[in-house]
């Protein structure tokens, strides 16, 4: 029985994480869950799952009252507080943003695996992670789609035989639109994905293509591979999730219908495969064709961008997951154009300061940094 503390349980990943949880109740037991304000959520979990701790950001007594066996956590310091208990084997970190870096890494000096689903925590200090894993001796293992695929792509493989990894991308929800098109597509067009049933920071990150950037530099960090050898291709289907290409000229693709809850499946119950009542198996005859072509770099330049970024390391990964997030946000709230979200990343990464080697604080002030230059541009109509 693996003990499973789950944050983020509210989102679209974390609840296909509790469906995984339901399905496979002999093997992982719900210990802890963390949500941020949506106590509704939480309280179903509750009646559902015999956990022992909760999080959310605020207080709620009516919760304590009604769940006497829970221990909660509430505020800055509880989210980190509920990663360091002692008596649970995985974190599944299936925040989205910059919040999920530091339960990361405290769950990883706690001498607990991890399950990630939080793209944004490699981004912006995948070296200490890294560092901490290799101290703590504990394991990382992925939950995107893209990576969980890739993992599998190489089991069996030695490095020194692999040529390049290939990143599959949807394209996003504009994928079909020339670049001189998106000046005023809504918030709502953005919001549609043609494939993926995402929350919605995710499908816009789709949408611009930062998301798969992002995965870039998850990649080099999970797998230890360099960012030459890291490519992404179009490939509106999303029936092949990433593949693998080998110095001997073979490529190996991991496929599936796109349905997340295989690949939480995969990293949860690693190294097993088992069947479940909510499993779907892809039908290629259905499918009928792939399609696949090269990824244009001037129609979405925030790939190349993050790859840039990614190569050159220090605090600027934390920039730009900062600059992102505000700029995103501003999106959501109807205060800027989607076409804005990139002008915002690269001009508060020109304005930025390089750190090398930063520390865990000094990426924390990075973050909090570009999100604050984003809104100054704006403040100061300088988008």
């Amino acid at each position: 029985m693996k003990r499973l503390i789950l944050i983020g349980a509210s989102g679209s990943i974390g609840s296909q994480t509790l469906d995984v949880i339901r399905q496979h109740s002999d093997e992982l037991q719900l210990v802890g869950v963390a949500v941020g304000y949506n106590i509704e959520s939480l309280t179903e979990i509750l009646k559902e799952f015999p956990v022992s701790y909760a999080y959310s950001i605020e207080r709620n007594e009516q919760l304590e009252q009604q769940f006497t066996a829970v221990r909660f956590f509430y505020g800055e310091d509880g989210l980190l507080e509920i990663v360091r208990l002692p008596d649970y084997d995985m974190l599944v970190n299936t925040l989205v943003g910059f919040t999920g870096f530091l339960p990361t890494l405290e769950a990883i000096k706690n001498h607990k695996d991890v399950a990630l689903a939080n793209k944004e925590a490699l981004v912006a200090g995948g070296n200490l992670i890294n560092a901490a894993l290799k101290e703590y001796g504990t394991k990382l293992y992925p939950i995107d789609s893209e990576h969980v695929a890739i993992w599998q792509c190489l089991q069996g493989h030695p490095k020194k035989d692999v040529r390049r990894l290939i990143l599959t991308a949807s394209g996003g929800s504009f994928r079909n639109l020339k670049r001189e098109e998106l000046a005023d597509v809504t918030l709502e067009q953005a919001l549609n994905h043609p494939v993926w049933n995402m929350g919605s920071k995710i499908t816009i990150d789709s949408a611009t293509m930062m998301n798969k950037g992002f995965e870039i530099i998850e990649a080099h960090f999970l797998f230890d591979i360099p960012y030459e050898k890291i490519d992404v291709i179009i490939h509106p289907e999303s029936t092949v999730h990433s593949m693998v290409e080998y110095e001997d000229g073979s490529i190996i693709a991991q496929m599936g219908v796109p349905d997340m809850r295989l690949m939480i499946k995969y990293a949860l119950l690693y190294p097993e495969h088992l069947p479940d009542r909510q499993t779907n198996y892809l039908d290629l005859g259905k499918v009928g064709e792939l399609h696949f072509r090269d990824i244009d770099y001037h129609r979405y330049p925030l790939v190349k961008l993050a790859k840039q970024v990614g190569a050159f390391e220090g605090n600027f990964g934390a920039i730009l997951n900062g600059a992102n997030d505000e700029a995103v946000s501003l999106f959501l709230n109807r205060k800027i154009r989607f076409i804005d979200i990139e002008t915002c990343i690269f001009k508060t990464l020109q304005n930025a300061h390089f750190i090398k080697e930063p520390t865990i604080p000094q990426i924390t002030e990075s973050y909090d940094w570009a999100r604050e230059n984003v809104d100054q541009l704006i403040r100061n109509k300088l988008i």
